[in-house]
């Protein structure tokens, strides 16, 4: 914690005028920052801030410390992302009083960290998050009850989860500024407007969320394993299999709104040998950030020497979070490719744009595929080439 900063413009991000604002402080949001803006336009609205490139580790760290003192009071809890979880404190009140166990778990937090915690306390997920956000920053609120719509009233439509910038003009254009009008709006009518989608908001907008917390696990995670048809050496084709592994499973961590913080990397021998071993790893859900740990861990584990029947890569340590929370390249480009190569695979398919090595692996499999299924009808110098393409296979992957 860097004290000398309180009470100033801040501005986290890409140095460089090409930069990214990954997040800023109050100060400096009073000068209209916000995050996922260039830092050229940033530093126009706010030319006295003070710019600081964004430390991944730092925040993983400090979130992770946050969530151990969590599960070691709460009864039930959901890390919903990097810097937000959800508490289901039901019954509390019989012991200690909710308002009171709240507020003595955010010193604890504030004691051990030194963070600055907000928090909301309702009857639901959509009206505590709503009021954390009121109570920012550094601060405390409670809405009993019975008081939902009263307190949702007054605010923007802006506050409900879901609204994003397309939903917000449509509304506004019909004359809906704030929460307690849109509440006013026949269901029927937010149906007919905007479908199942108008059917959750006007429920939030009227204080109604049955969300359920659901209790947060480190083991979720997702992977990919490849069993050759012919054991292999090929170092240079192993690392190039494990960045299409990442970049396949990547995407989907994006797709799902995930983030990691734990990558593993799995061999088998020829003799069925298996060996392990992962790498914690700042909350990420880029594959360019992950395909370097994928092979560093491949490179440590391989030291036999001898042929691989089984290569496997497995991402852990889920947590909901938005590829925005890793806006620390130097320019933004980076960004922009990411969300236009993804936008492109959610419309065609996952396979629509890959990197030109994963299309040459895909090419031979293809043939490998086809050939091995006709091989009965080939004379023996067919056989042979077939035999040949299975080696080339190994040499040319992902080149």
């Amino acid at each position: 914690m860097n004290s000398s900063l309180e009470g100033k413009p801040v501005i986290i991000g890409g140095m460089s005028d090409r930069g990214v604002v990954s997040s800023c402080s109050y100060e400096a949001r009073q000068f209209g920052v916000h995050s996922a803006m260039p830092m050229k336009m940033a530093l126009k609205l706010c030319s006295e801030a003070i710019v600081i490139r964004g430390d991944m580790d730092a925040y993983s760290k400090h979130s992770r410390m946050v969530t151990d003192i969590i599960a070691e009071q709460a009864p039930m809890y959901e890390k919903a992302s990097i810097d937000e979880h959800y508490l289901d404190i039901t019954g509390m009140d019989r012991f200690f009083g909710c308002m009171q166990w709240t507020r003595e778990l955010r010193q604890r937090i504030i004691r051990e960290t030194g963070l600055p915690i907000s928090y909301g306390l309702s009857v639901n997920k959509t009206v505590s998050k709503i009021a954390t956000g009121e109570a920012k920053p550094n601060g405390e609120m409670e809405v009993p009850g019975g008081q939902e719509k009263g307190f949702l009233s007054p605010l923007s439509i802006r506050k409900i989860p879901m609204i994003g910038n397309k939903t917000f003009h449509l509304l506004r254009s019909m004359g809906i500024a704030t929460i307690g009008t849109l509440g006013q709006i026949p269901r029927e009518m937010m149906d007919s407007l905007l479908g199942k989608n108008g059917i959750v908001i006007w429920k939030k907008a009227n204080g109604i969320d049955p969300t359920p917390v659901v209790q947060y696990s480190e083991r979720k995670s997702i992977g990919s394993e490849r069993t050759f048809q012919r054991d292999t050496m090929d170092v240079a084709g192993l690392h190039d299999l494990l960045t299409s592994m990442v970049e396949k499973l990547a995407f989907q961590l994006r797709k799902e709104e995930k983030l990691t913080s734990l990558v593993t990397v799995k061999i088998r021998y020829s003799n069925f040998d298996t060996h392990t071993l992962q790498k914690r790893v700042p909350y990420t859900s880029f594959d360019h950030v992950l395909m370097p740990v994928a092979r560093e861990l491949f490179d440590r584990l391989y030291q036999r020497r001898m042929l691989i029947r089984l290569v496997g890569v497995r991402f852990s340590g889920l947590i909901r979070g938005v590829q925005q929370l890793n806006l620390f390249e130097d320019t933004s480009e980076m960004v922009h490719l990411y969300l236009a190569v993804d936008k492109l695979r959610r419309r065609y398919g996952s396979d629509a744009v890959r990197r030109a090595s994963g299309i040459q692996l895909h090419d031979l499999e293809e043939q490998m595929s086809q050939s091995l299924q006709e091989k009965s009808s080939f004379s023996p110098e067919e056989r042979q080439q077939i035999d040949n393409l299975k080696n080339r296979r190994y040499r040319y992957w992902y080149r």
